[in-house]
């Protein structure tokens, strides 16, 4: 199966350097009823500004809600489709605009983000697979679903058992089987000052 080609120049946790988006999803394999519960029990124990949850997920498992599966895959972008068609289970994920007071809540995205990384760790200490996909018609998933105006849908994302780059078309096994690139440390942390000026300085 496809696999993490992921280098880090520091000691991480192996579930955050097994962690990645592959395409390649073995289709006829469906995720286990407690795997999935398992990763939405992950979210509900996201952290969040004041606790207020502002994250709602649609889950759309393809051997118990077909129709809704379709309904979110014919969302997706015509190029994410190619690959997306062997995912045994869809998500949709939105983030409320505002606090459960009615007051505007900015942090609200960002705390999704936070919901959205916890499942994809917790999928991949049970030997699942995620890929989030910002590539989905935004207002097609609007109505498809009745999502609220006082959300935003965020992102789609793939869940299920990772199979063999060889099942994807030419097209993406190269990208399935490319090492992973991350930029150094020093292009994003500023130890005192702002990333970038004089690199990453870390006293031992």
């Amino acid at each position: 199966m496809s696999q993490s080609r992921s280098n880090p120049t520091a000691d991480i946790h192996p579930i955050i350097a097994r962690r990645w988006s592959p395409r390649s999803f073995a289709g006829e394999r469906p995720v286990e009823t407690d795997k999935l519960r398992s990763c939405i029990e992950a979210v509900r124990w996201a952290p969040s500004c004041y606790g207020d949850e502002p994250w709602r997920f649609i889950v759309c498992d393809k051997s118990a809600h077909p129709e809704a599966w379709q309904k979110l895959f014919s969302c997706l972008a015509p190029k994410n489709r190619e690959w997306a068609v062997n995912a045994p289970v869809l998500m949709l994920v939105s983030a409320a605009t505002r606090f459960r007071n009615g007051k505007p809540n900015r942090w609200g995205e960002y705390d999704t983000g936070q919901a959205a990384m916890s499942l994809c760790l917790q999928a991949t200490a049970l030997g699942l697979a995620t890929h989030q996909m910002g590539g989905f018609d935004v207002a097609a998933a609007r109505e498809a679903f009745g999502i609220p105006e006082e959300y935003t849908p965020m992102a789609a994302l793939a869940l299920g058992y990772p199979a063999e780059a060889e099942r994807l078309p030419e097209e993406f096994r190269t990208m399935e089987t490319a090492p992973r690139k991350r930029q150094p440390a020093e292009a994003c942390f500023g130890m005192g000052r702002w990333p970038g000026d004089s690199g990453l300085r870390v006293e031992d």
